[in-house]
């Protein structure tokens, strides 16, 4: 039988968030990667664990000889469709050899705190990546959920917004650290975030 690679989602950092199926296929793993941080906390005891680092081509490796004895769990944070190692492991594997489990996203749980649907926003990840002008450009009743990092936070987003044209009034939501206790959410305005720092890696949703 030819071994998978099962990509897990672990939802955004807490153990209450990940899902049921999550934690069994986890539990049972024989052969585990994932972050430092993810393996601390869900990784069990018996599995061979490797860290997903900046050397993804030795990561791809490790997971390429392993499936020649096991199943592979790479656990990834929030939801594997949603910017996560998936894309990565596409570019080596075929689908045939990948299982996806969902998990709920930081961006999901984001517009769950603030009580509004984000079936309408445009989702952007600005983190580690430029975002394209056409979803940045300002437009009535528009409305964005972004992940920020540390270079392009808030408060420089903000000035991009303003660039595009973004009124000053517009309303924005900063979510940090969700699911964890020291989560932290504030709500302001765009010409206000220049008074606000500690939200540097979070989701930022903007709206009229």
């Amino acid at each position: 039988m030819e071994h998978k690679i099962i990509v897990v989602g672990i939802g955004p950092g807490s153990p209450d968030y990940i899902l049921p199926v999550a934690s069994r296929i986890i539990a049972d793993a024989k052969v585990i990667a994932g972050s430092k941080r993810a393996l601390a906390t869900f990784a069990p005891d018996h599995a061979i664990t490797k860290v997903i680092d900046n050397d993804l081509k030795g990561v791809l490796t490790f997971i390429a000889a392993s499936l020649r004895d096991n199943d592979v769990v790479v656990m990834v944070s929030g939801d594997p469709g949603f910017y996560s190692f998936l894309a990565t492991l596409k570019t080596k594997f075929s689908s045939a050899q990948i299982t996806v489990i969902p998990g709920i996203s930081s961006m999901q749980l984001a517009f769950a705190r603030i009580t509004d649907i984000w079936q309408d926003a445009v989702l952007i990840s600005m983190h580690g990546r430029q975002a394209k002008d056409i979803d940045l450009n300002y437009a009535p009743e528009k409305k964005l959920g972004i992940l920020t990092d540390f270079e392009q936070n808030p408060l420089y987003i903000a000035n991009l917004l303003l660039e595009h044209g973004w009124p000053l009034h517009s309303k924005v939501w900063l979510c940090a650290n969700l699911s964890y206790e020291n989560e932290k959410i504030k709500h302001l305005t765009l010409g206000e975030i220049k008074e606000v720092d500690g939200f540097t890696h979070c989701v930022m949703v903007v709206a009229i």
